[in-house]
């Protein structure tokens, strides 16, 4: 069970910070004003990390775990890359104790060049090539088979008659899906009954078959189930974790032994969209697993989780200047460049992504004006490219600037190619004690990812093969 551990983090505790997060913000939407971060015509747009609430949020994850689980219980939180690949980012993380849950080569490669080790690193793409399950295997990493299908593969590279891979004794898990039912946003739903994600438990023969596939290969020794996303009710994450475990207690009675040792529960705590407050809290969510699963924290068991987007969403802040404002229908529409490029979920789907918009003037100071309704649209060419609709905001001006709230998941490290718009630097700020170091009240930034190019969209859209196909 010793791969079940989480690494313990390499930096000292940090002193508690005297400013709230939004004050923390505040500061550093004027510092980047201020600096040219987006002053100068060629970066209209730049994503602000918090270094502390990124920090804040990984030590309130441990603790919340720590204070529920048995002493010496192992217990490994990984970081779901896919919400923030960004290889400093990433770095952070590991730094407080955070491994990576992976779902592709890239976001492997990512990890590692992080340098978070093999034994802090799990595989859960849906699918895996032959190649990716030989990699993961000669590295040692963990990974999770989706269906009977990739089961096989890794029975072929791992079973007697394999090749014998080097780092094949990496822990090997199944993901099973309880198909407990979706949550608010369809699409985010991992448990419903056609989900694409692991073994269906209440289809006919599921269940026999699982506990089958566990006795016929004493080398699976993990059993994983993601049931949580955005949109879904704590309760309903509960009850996908007390359905793995139950599993796991069938499949070792079964066995006559404990062949199951981990527990993989998955992530994907809601966030809080509508204000600055951080609810639900990881506390809330390891205290309501003691409530209806008390056997994950008696000790038998390792953990891992999976969280992502509860990790960084309330660290981020998508800052752009407004370029113009104009006046259509009796609609005010202020037409700013952070669009469809950076916030797809909201453009497509606003009603399931909502996002909060804090208004600045020309000098990053914030705007206390009267609130008019107006629209906050992007610089995409198509009609519906609107971060807000009809919000009610102080009146934005050309030269202002928008802030997009909330946006350090997904946002920064997803962008969408529309109109081959380039992607905006990334900056991790600290304020103050903080790291910052510009004295009382400074803010430093430290680059996290340069702003895309021109030269390299041209790179990446096979500029180099320009004559291929005449």
């Amino acid at each position: 069970m010793d791969h079940a551990q989480g690494p313990a983090p390499e930096t000292a505790p940090a002193p508690a910070s005297a400013l709230s997060p939004a004050a923390r913000r505040d500061l550093a939407v004027r510092a980047a004003v201020e600096s040219g971060l987006l002053c100068d015509e060629r970066a209209p747009l730049a994503a602000l990390l918090d270094v502390a609430s990124v920090r804040q949020a990984a030590r309130d994850l441990r603790t919340a775990f720590d204070e529920v689980a048995a002493e010496g219980q192992p217990v490994l939180h990984t970081f779901a890359v896919k919400a923030a690949s960004l290889v400093p980012v990433l770095r952070l993380l590991a730094d407080e104790g955070i491994g990576c849950e992976v779902a592709s080569p890239g976001e492997l490669a990512l990890a590692r060049a992080a340098g978070v080790p093999a034994a802090h690193t799990v595989l859960d793409s849906p699918a895996k090539t032959r190649a990716e399950l030989r990699e993961a295997l000669g590295l040692g990493i963990a990974l999770n088979a989706d269906n009977p299908q990739e089961l096989a593969r890794l029975e072929a590279l791992v079973g007697p008659d394999g090749p014998g891979i080097p780092g094949a004794g990496a822990p090997l898990g199944l993901r099973v899906n309880p198909q407990l039912g979706g949550g608010a946003i369809d699409a985010m739903s991992t448990a419903t009954a056609t989900s694409k994600f692991g073994v269906a438990l209440q289809d006919p023969g599921a269940r026999e078959w699982v506990v089958r596939a566990y006795l016929d290969r004493p080398w699976l020794t993990r059993l994983h189930s993601h049931t949580g996303s955005q949109g879904i009710p704590l309760e309903l994450m509960a009850q996908g974790a007390r359905a793995t475990y139950e599993l796991a207690e069938e499949i070792n009675a079964a066995a006559g032994r404990q062949q199951i040792d981990t527990l993989d529960l998955g992530g994907g705590l809601p966030v809080n969209f509508a204000s600055d407050e951080i609810t639900p809290a990881f506390s809330d969510y390891a205290r309501l697993l003691a409530r209806t699963v008390p056997g994950l924290f008696d000790g038998r068991y390792g953990l891992v989780t999976e969280f992502g987007r509860s990790l960084l969403a309330k660290a981020g802040t998508v800052l752009s200047r407004v370029e113009y404002t104009k006046s259509s229908g009796g609609r005010h529409i202020a037409v700013t460049h952070a669009g469809t490029q950076v916030a797809v979920r909201t453009v497509f789907t606003p009603d399931a992504w909502p996002l909060r918009v804090a208004a600045y003037d020309a000098k990053g100071i914030p705007r206390t004006t009267e609130p008019t309704v107006q629209d906050v649209a992007g610089p995409c060419c198509f009609a519906g490219d609107l971060v807000a609709r009809g919000r009610e905001l102080p009146l934005l001006s050309e030269g202002d600037h928008v802030a997009l709230l909330d946006t350090g998941a997904y946002y920064f490290s997803n962008p969408f190619g529309y109109n081959s718009l380039p992607r905006p630097g990334v900056y991790g700020f600290t304020v103050d004690g903080e790291g910052g170091e510009d004295g009382e009240g400074g803010v430093g930034f430290a680059t996290v990812r340069e702003p895309q190019t021109p030269e390299s969209i041209v790179t990446e859209s096979g500029g180099a093969h320009r004559d291929a196909l005449r």
